[in-house]
This record gives C-alpha cells, structure tokens and sequence, in this order.
C-alpha cells in the first residue's frame, strides 16, 4: 500500500476532485466547520495525504496547531511543500504521540485502508483528549445491495479510466474499489463507533450512501468507566 499512495501522490488531489465531482473539499470544510473545536486546537490530521484536512484547519481556526501524518513519505513532502511544517511517517495502529493530545482528530479516506480497524480506532482514541472529536470522511458500502453493485462498477470504471490517463496503468486506482470490497457500511461504522468508546454526534451521507462525514466525541474517563462496569454486571 505504502508502494501505491507513493505512485499516485503527485495526481492525489486531482483524483480525489475527479472522484467526488469537485465536492471532496466543500464535504472537508463542514468536516472542520461542525467539530466544534476550542480556541487554539491542536488537532492530528489521520492519513492526511497532502493536507488537506490540515489547511481547513489553519484557515478557519487561527492559532491552531495540525500535525499532518501519513504512511507514505512522498505525500508528506506534498503536504510540506503546502505549507504545513508539522509532518510525520507513521503507522495508525501504533501512533507516536502521549495519551490525550489532540482536541480532535480528523480522517479523509483513511479509515477503509487500514489494516486493523479496531486497532487504528483504540489509538485515535487513545491520544485524544476526553470530550475530543473524531471527524471522519470515507467511501462506504452502500445499504441496498443493488446501489452497492451499481456503486462498486462506477468507482472501478472511474479508477481504470483515471488509472489509463494518469499513469497508462488500469489497476492504479481500483484500490480504491478493491478496498472497499470488504469494508462497512455507514451504519455498521456508526455502530463500531458506540462500541469503541464514542458519542456519535452526526452522520452526513453522500452519493445514496457511499460517502459519510461522522463527527463523534469520544467518551469522559468517567463514563466508559460505567459503561464497562454495566457492561460487566
């Protein structure tokens, strides 16, 4: 995976616009605009690719601070050349920052791509602080079996054409199909949110269901306390 993001780093963003229909950073920026971040938030931007997510951030909240981490180096280069300083290579199921850092963490079209889910989850929510925000923007699987086949064959027809174009390869951004394949749908992931220590605040859906935009606040000590203590009685 590292191998493939270092391949399509340069025509990243191009792709994502192409992909969404222009709507990728409007659907970011009511990401940024209803976490409700404090004054000054130190947020971690999650598989950041070039930034994006980062530089909402910086424009809207002045003073805030974003740390922009990805798996692939040459996007963080990206992502520098952006203007965003504060960059690192790292793995989400094993993140490099203490328990309680960040005000919120923000995810775009990470969440399907790593390896264990549950496991990226426990460390989002290990390093965020109590009553911090998880914001995520991801591709999902659609309800109804029909729009998720018709969804599947559009997202494999635009990855082989872009794939062609960019790069004379078909395979290139079928990933992103190939990867959903056998990922959840907006429900299930609310769902997986409850179960790992969240408040899911808000779902957005887009495209009938392929594309979600969850904001979630992750619990007080105090309540996964009880709710582990009713869980064990």
């Amino acid at each position: 995976m590292r191998a493939l993001f270092h391949t399509v780093a340069p025509r990243y963003d191009f792709v994502t616009r192409a992909f969404s229909y222009g709507m990728d950073l409007r659907w970011k920026r009511a990401g940024v605009e209803q976490a409700h971040l404090p004054d000054r938030p130190i947020v971690l931007d999650l598989a950041s690719g070039t930034g994006d997510f980062s530089l909402l951030v910086h424009r809207l909240h002045p003073g805030s601070r974003s740390i922009a981490v990805d798996l692939t180096e040459r996007m963080l280069q990206i992502a520098r050349s952006r203007g965003l300083p504060d960059a690192a290579c790292a793995d989400a199921g094993g993140l490099p920052f203490p328990d309680a850092t960040f005000d919120c963490v923000f995810i775009g079209y990470g969440l399907r791509n790593f390896p264990n889910l549950k496991q990226a989850l426990h460390e989002i929510q290990r390093v965020t602080r109590p009553g911090g925000m998880l914001v995520s923007l991801d591709f999902f699987l659609p309800e109804n079996p029909l729009l998720r086949r018709l969804y599947l064959s559009y997202l494999y027809a635009q990855g082989t054409f872009w794939g062609l174009v960019l790069h004379g390869r078909p395979r290139v951004y079928t990933y992103i199909p190939d990867s959903l394949r056998s990922f959840v749908s907006i429900e299930d992931f609310s769902t997986l949110l409850g179960r790992n220590g969240y408040r899911q605040l808000a779902v957005r859906k887009y495209i009938l269901g392929g594309i979600g935009l969850h904001w979630a606040a992750k619990e007080a000590a105090q309540t996964q306390v009880s709710a582990r203590k009713r869980a064990s009685s």
